[in-house]
């Protein structure tokens, strides 16, 4: 009797133990029906996993699989070839054995690719398997978007540099100037720093210097990391570059300046605003990355819980009111409003917005930027925009009285004013604009809701690892009470992977308190109560905490105690 076809595979599945005889059947039917192969047939059955299978079709023909998740690839030998040669065939070169290149690929048996690898690197090539998301993954994971003849003249021992303390500021930019220098090492080594930070979903870029070096650190998932020092011999060329993108005063160190620049980076379209700072060893600089395809999101992606995105809806939806978000900087709050202009934004309705800086130019929404140097703050700005006949309006921060009651005031006059505000929960919203000069019985009539918001770590898919807490640790800590026998909660990895740049975590979620204005909350506010009164009220009336919020999260396996407990009191 003839084998069915694709059995050899599925016998050594059932050999090792993957799947059992009932699945491989089930396979094989289907692969009748479908034609299709019998190995795509059992991953979509979910009866292995992608790499399970990459290992047993590995093991079939006699290669080695690698995963790549958990391998310490080389960046040495990644950056062997091109971007654009590892993307075409599906491979990426991942160590050195033997003076020969180990290179993972999707399909081993490519001689094409084996070839091309061989001529462009001059040296032996063993192929190894891994699965092609792995794979891609690890592309934009290790591989730079230099050559590396490319990066090899942009290291820093190749940076020659003539001093800046010893050139006039049009000899300065003659130097660095982008259209004349696009091949000078100094240009190549800003761009390799910027593409790693933008490739690695960095948020900010401190380059410092220090007494006997520069150091350069990423901010990662609202964590610095320190990526690289250099020699301080390169500080000068650096800095004067980055000044020559963001149109600053190249020859002013004496006090700090502002400005922001444009970069296509890997595909993407990414705007940097940049922050100088003069210290005792020389000027730092920060650049604050905006990713355009990041920044835009639907407000179901923010984390915020069904109820409470129901309520936070509901309240800006409204003709007229006021809704507060609320948090430190960096906490997200611009992007919870484009959130929610993106689903007010309309053809018959007037929206315009008062920022500092405008960080993303939204399609359909007057927008205006503040300048406090011809005079152009928020509260004037906001006085000129109620001239304009909008529906909404969006205050980018208040930050003092003036605003503060002009944006209560519009929210009163039939307007629906969206504003951020620097507190640390939601009912202290209410109490610091009482202080800011704001009468209490404004603010009650005018606020709908406020939302109070953190940005938590989430774990590393990859890696996350099951934990389990003492019982009394966790009543402590306020963590509810769950019914079964055994709750899974999830923490950390200690090493991380090389997915998550061994810190165990990958990406950020919101923790969100959310508080709805009703009359009990505005009496409280009118006979101006604490914000431990109203918070007291808000919380029997249903508000979460943003430690309540982040627990539920935790059961959620998104995030972990230990990292809820570092971002909320």
């Amino acid at each position: 009797m003839e084998k069915p076809k694709g059995s050899k595979l599925g016998q050594l599945l059932v050999k090792n133990k993957m799947i059992t005889e009932e699945q491989l059947e089930d396979a094989l039917e289907e692969q009748g029906r479908s034609g299709k192969a019998l190995g795509r047939i059992l991953v979509e059955m979910g009866a292995i996993s992608e790499g399970q299978l990459t290992a047993v079709v590995a093991e079939q023909i006699g290669t080695e699989y690698v995963d790549l998740g958990s391998y310490p690839v080389d960046p040495a030998a990644a950056n062997m070839i091109d971007k654009a040669v590892a993307t075409r065939y599906t491979m990426i070169p991942v160590d050195f054995r033997d003076g020969k290149l180990i290179v993972a690929m999707a399909d081993p048996t490519n001689v094409f690719a084996l070839d091309d690898l061989h001529a462009v690197t001059g040296m032996d090539v063993i192929a190894v398997v891994s699965t092609p998301v792995d794979i891609k993954k690890a592309i934009d994971l290790y591989m730079n978007s230099l050559s590396p003849v490319d990066q090899e003249q942009a290291a820093e021992e190749e940076i020659v540099l003539p001093d800046p303390e010893e050139l006039l500021p049009e000899e300065i930019e003659e130097e660095f100037r982008e259209e004349e220098a696009e091949d000078a090492p100094i240009v190549r080594y800003v761009n390799l720093v910027l593409a790693e930070a933008v490739r690695d979903n960095a948020s900010d870029v401190h380059i410092e210097p220090r007494e006997k070096d520069l150091r350069i650190r990423f901010r990662v998932d609202g964590v610095l990391h320190e990526v690289r020092k250099s020699s301080k011999r390169v500080h000068p060329g650096i800095i004067s570059r980055i000044k020559i993108l963001s149109n600053m005063n190249i020859a002013e160190r004496r006090v700090p300046q502002d400005g922001r620049f444009n970069m296509t980076v890997g595909g993407k379209n990414v705007d940097f605003r940049v922050a100088s700072l003069p210290t005792v060893h020389g000027e730092k600089i920060v650049l604050r990355i905006l990713d355009r395809s990041t920044l835009l999101m639907n407000l179901e992606d923010l984390g915020m819980e069904p109820e409470p995105l129901e309520q936070f809806k509901k309240a800006f939806k409204k003709p007229y009111g006021a809704v507060i978000v609320t948090g430190p900087t960096g906490s997200g709050k611009t992007t919870t409003l484009y959130a929610a202009l993106a689903e007010l934004n309309r053809r018959e309705v007037n929206i315009i917005t008062v920022e500092d800086p405008v960080e993303y130019q939204l399609k359909g929404v007057n927008q205006v930027q503040v300048n406090t140097k011809v005079g152009l703050t928020f509260a004037r700005t906001l006085r000129s925009i109620l001239r304009c006949d909008p529906d909404i309006v969006m205050v980018g921060e208040i930050r003092d009285p003036e605003s503060a009651k002009m944006a209560i005031e519009s929210a009163l006059t039939g307007h629906m004013v969206l504003c951020t505000l620097h507190t640390n929960d939601a009912p202290s919203a209410m109490t610091r604009m009482i202080e800011m000069g704001v009468e209490p019985f404004l603010i009650a009539s005018a606020v709908d809701a406020v939302v109070s918001q953190r940005l938590a770590r989430k774990l590393c898919r990859r890696c996350r690892q099951e934990a389990e807490y003492d019982v009394k640790y966790l009543k402590k800590i306020g963590f509810p009470e769950v019914e079964g026998d055994k709750i899974k909660i999830y923490r950390a990895k200690p090493d991380g992977c090389v997915f998550c740049g061994r810190t165990g975590y990958r990406g950020r979620v919101g923790l969100f308190e959310v508080l709805m204005v009703d009359e009990d909350i505005e009496k409280l506010v009118v006979n101006m109560a604490t914000a431990h009164e109203i918070g007291r009220l808000a919380r029997q009336k249903g508000m979460k905490t943003h430690r309540e919020d982040g627990f539920i999260k935790v059961l959620r396996g998104i995030t972990s105690i230990e990292e809820v407990l570092r971002v909320v009191m």
